[in-house]
């Protein structure tokens, strides 16, 4: 899969989650799959899931980060 059907892929996952669910991009994957994606192309997908976010105010909004510096995110 390239970054932007990993991208497709994630928001498609956001849809099944419950309202008020606190998540990582990474839990949106099973971890076989988040594990075969190259670090470089996570990153990116982090970077694009943010924008994305961002755009879609109205069902996601990014809250805080981890100690690891990962951004986690609510479902609204």
């Amino acid at each position: 899969m390239n970054v932007n059907q990993l991208l497709e892929y994630a928001i498609q996952e956001v849809k099944k989650l419950n309202s008020g669910e606190v998540f990582l991009v990474r839990e949106l994957f099973k971890g076989y799959l988040w594990n075969r994606i190259p670090r470089k192309d996570r990153l990116l997908l982090g970077i694009l899931f943010l924008n994305w976010t961002q755009q879609k105010a109205n069902i996601v909004t990014p809250i805080n980060k981890t100690s690891s510096g990962q951004q986690k995110y609510q479902k609204i």
